[in-house]
């Protein structure tokens, strides 16, 4: 029986792996979009079978895992972990400041971008600001003011971009700022959590953006047709929701138990990086700091649980943290959207809804006169894509 249970833990991350893959390359970096367009009603993705299919995998994957996690197997398991990721822990400071230094260069060097692909500017003074965001990241004393530069980066970019958009990057963005304050930071009871603040900003940057593959599967589409290997033959409209529930739930699982946390980044790791062979490294630096951060969470050694501990040993716990986390960020998703696009979200061209761009030269959003789906993205032929 014990040997049984590894190997389903490892079918369950296999399959897990093979549904998310593709689906961590950015959708708003390769394929066309409207932000303020309306959303598929939740009742779509509720009905949908394959929807509850992934839901069932996975949670029998946490379930498996935490089962094992409570075992004298599990602790051998995590005491493997420990013993191979030493030496990377060990520098895991030095290896995330390198990464987010070498991330702000390499945006620097591609130009006309504030953070992501996808939110591109004209101005030479945001590639500046990267490049001297990357250099105080080197000394403690100046990297606050580099966490600065990053809020900063964010909040400029709401000139150009309605901030629905830039909630994709904002858990991101502050976990990574505030990385650079605690680590810089004398008094150790802060200093000892710039670790789990980074986990906790990917998981709910990965939660965040899972709900587009539910609100916004249209999106999906063209790049399916493009690179129909994306979907291991599964039918596009299997895929698709199966693959949002896998990185939804993978971004769960990195603010879980240390065994349940630690295989989610492992995973996440090779979904990740098998991403950057379909779509290039324009993936590769976009999601370099969260490649850095998954890498740490799988070599972090902590134990212990701060939040909810007592509730979240428990395997009941699993369902309902589970359930309570996808109906918290579904109403934050659809009811933000409510908010600031009205019910019926934003007009196409003449009024007509949809969820794609009318013109190959404004990729984010219609370009026809007078349209106020335009108006967020139509910056003019200097930042037409590359």
């Amino acid at each position: 029986m014990s040997r049984s249970i590894p190997c389903r833990l490892a079918a369950f991350s296999s399959a897990l792996t093979a549904l998310a893959s593709p689906a961590q390359a950015h959708v708003k970096w390769f394929a066309p979009y409207i932000v303020g367009a309306a959303p598929q009603p939740v009742g779509a993705t509720l009905a949908n079978v394959w929807f509850w299919t992934a839901i069932a995998l996975v949670l029998g994957f946490f379930l498996a895992t935490r089962a094992v996690e409570r075992t004298d197997l599990g602790q051998a398991v995590l005491a493997g972990f420990d013993r191979v990721s030493a030496p990377l822990w060990r520098r895991a400071d030095d290896f995330m400041r390198a990464v987010i230094a070498a991330f702000f260069i390499a945006v620097f060097a591609v130009g006309g971008v504030y953070l992501t692909p996808d939110l591109k500017t004209p101005s030479e003074l945001v590639s500046w600001a990267q490049l001297l965001i990357a250099a105080l990241i080197f000394s403690r004393r100046t990297q606050p003011l580099a966490a600065a530069g990053i809020i900063g980066l964010w909040v400029l970019a709401l000139r150009d971009y309605d901030i629905f958009h830039l909630l994709d990057y904002l858990a991101l963005g502050v976990s990574v700022a505030a990385y650079l304050v605690l680590e810089a930071s004398a008094n150790e009871d802060w200093r000892r959590h710039r670790f789990e603040v980074l986990r906790w900003g990917v998981a709910i940057a990965l939660m965040w953006s899972s709900l587009e593959k539910f609100a916004y599967p249209d999106w999906f589409h063209p790049l399916v047709e493009e690179k129909p290997f994306l979907t291991f033959g599964m039918p596009r409209d299997v895929f698709i929701p199966m693959a949002g529930v896998a990185e939804f739930t993978m971004g769960f699982g990195l603010i879980w138990t240390p065994l349940v946390r630690r295989l989610s980044a492992v995973a996440l790791f090779f979904i990740f990086n098998a991403a950057v062979y379909p779509f290039g490294r324009i993936d590769l630096v976009g999601h370099a700091l969260i490649m850095a951060v998954i890498v740490l969470i799988a070599a972090d050694p902590e134990r212990q649980v701060h939040f909810l501990p007592g509730v979240r040993r428990k395997l009941a716990a699993v369902p309902a943290g589970l359930a309570a986390a996808l109906v918290l960020f579904t109403v934050g998703y659809w009811g933000l959207h409510a908010a600031f696009y009205g019910r019926e979200g934003r007009a196409g061209p003449a009024g007509e809804m949809a969820t794609h761009t009318f013109s190959p030269e404004h990729p984010h959003g219609p370009a026809a006169t007078g349209s106020t789906a335009a108006t967020e993205y139509d910056h003019g032929p200097e930042i037409r894509p590359r």
